[in-house]
């Protein structure tokens, strides 16, 4: 495929290939665009904001629903796409697309919601003849960094906000997985978005990604990937408005009165989707020693049941890692937490880029495979002993992005969401959960600011005051 730049689809002579990670086949190149590339886009994004913000809400909202209208229609064609390029299995893929619609219909209802309020200023010493007022105006270039694990819905999550709220916007797709984004892209032209607002440009991010962070043009950026490039875009970005959403290791607590039935089923669920690769994935479950080894026992055949393979296989529940070495990665991770006295309950072994589905029990919260983001299919299990040591613990981490506890008990239940540092709290299910229309982020390293489209469009706008003084 190409890129669209200055409002045109443009070749390069150098091609990035795109792979499908089960069989390391090239299933299509995109170009590597350079610095005049970067340039181009820019200087085309500024003539583009002009054009989003004359553009009336009414009119941005009817552009992104028919977006929404011609996405479903291409809906089986953009699933095979994602699977293709990510790996993650069929079924998956469907269903981002499925919620990539939800998420543009989402979007286009907020162009018509951009209120602002009336503000009290006489309830001020000294003033009585002053009338004030807020207004929300666009932010101008919006920059959206999008990752490989949800190329399509993720980059919508940013671009479709960001033109709700009348923006332009240039999208920079993870290299691993740009076909989406830029048949995303051919989607917003087809539905009406002005040419000059929307750029897809393809290439490194130490490159491409870095000279858009660091441009002045660029109001504000929302980024989606690991912690260590976000803390790279906020030092490369100056002073501009940024959105940050970033990694974790999700904690599962299971306190001694869960249904280990409905524990286990979700384990299997929130944590081996799409080979581990979410950031809200099921990362360490951290069980009462009570029922640990009852949990370890429910929880093994349920793991060992989900088939790995060719994710274009109906039959097939879990594929490939996007990267061959990334599945080297989680097995060296493993190995080293069994050598430091872990217990590989299932799985353990992988195939190039297919790992299998692993429980690592025994777990000490200072392994590596606890301690840092996994991004893989392995679940580690800890003992605890009580919710005072399972908050401790679930705490004892820089990240803070979901978070989960099994329990009937109320003040266990309300304990664990006044006192777990995370930005989502999930009761009764995985910490691998989310409605597109959620306000959506994380705490302390795991980035800062709000996705889901009515919160995205507040970071997407700037809010001014006005003030007639009467």
């Amino acid at each position: 495929m190409k890129m669209f730049i200055g409002g045109k689809w443009v070749d390069k002579p150098q091609r990035i290939p795109v792979v499908y990670a089960y069989n390391g086949e090239v299933v299509d190149t995109v170009p590597k665009a350079d610095a005049q590339d970067v340039e181009t886009a820019l200087a085309a994004a500024v003539r583009g904001a002009k054009a989003m913000a004359a553009m009336p809400a009414y009119q941005r909202y009817a552009v992104l629903k028919k977006a929404a209208d011609l996405l479903e229609a291409r809906a089986e064609e953009f699933a095979r796409t994602i699977t293709m390029e990510e790996g993650k299995v069929i079924a998956e893929s469907r269903g981002e697309v499925q919620r990539a619609v939800q998420t543009l219909t989402l979007s286009a209802e907020e162009a018509k919601r951009l209120y602002g309020e009336t503000v009290p200023l006489d309830a001020a010493p000294s003033t009585s003849r002053q009338f004030g007022f807020t207004i929300r105006v666009p932010c101008g270039v919006v920059l959206a960094i999008s990752p490989f694990n949800f190329p399509l819905n993720l980059a919508m999550h940013k671009v479709g906000p960001a033109l709700a709220a009348g923006n332009a916007v240039i999208i920079k797709p993870a290299s691993d997985t740009p076909l989406s984004a830029l048949k995303l892209t051919e989607v917003l032209l087809e539905a009406g978005v002005p040419p000059e607002g929307i750029q897809c440009i393809t290439g490194p991010g130490g490159t491409v990604g870095d000279a858009l962070c660091r441009d002045s043009r660029v109001r504000k950026i929302t980024f989606t990937g690991s912690r260590d490039v976000g803390e790279h875009i906020c030092k490369t970005a100056g002073i501009k408005k940024v959105t940050m959403e970033l990694g974790s290791n999700s904690p599962l607590i299971v306190m001694p009165d869960a249904d280990l039935e409905k524990v286990a089923a979700a384990t299997a669920a929130t944590g081996y989707a799409n080979a581990g690769q979410v950031c809200i994935s099921t990362q360490r479950v951290l069980a009462d020693r009570k029922v640990y080894a009852d949990f370890l026992n429910v929880l093994k055949p349920k793991v060992e049941a989900i088939t790995t393979g060719d994710p274009l296989d109906e039959k097939v529940r879990m594929g490939p890692m996007v990267r061959e070495r990334d599945a080297v990665r989680v097995n060296e991770w493993i190995k080293e937490a069994a050598g430091a006295g872990a217990r590989i309950v299932t799985g353990g072994g992988r195939q190039g880029a297919v790992h299998q589905p692993t429980i690592v029990a025994d777990v000490k919260p200072e392994m590596r495979i606890s301690r840092d983001e996994l991004f893989g299919p392995a679940v580690a299990v800890t003992p605890v002993s009580s919710i005072d040591e399972a908050i401790a613990v679930a705490n004892d981490t820089k990240y803070g992005l979901s978070a989960a506890i099994f329990t009937q008990n109320l003040e266990w239940a309300m304990r664990f969401a006044r006192e777990v540092q995370s930005g989502n709290l999930h009761v009764n299910f995985g910490p691998q959960w989310r409605a597109d229309l959620m306000p959506y982020g994380g705490l302390k390293e795991s980035g800062f600011g709000k996705e889901g489209p009515r919160y995205a469009v507040q970071e997407m706008t700037e809010l001014k005051m006005v003030v007639f003084h009467l």
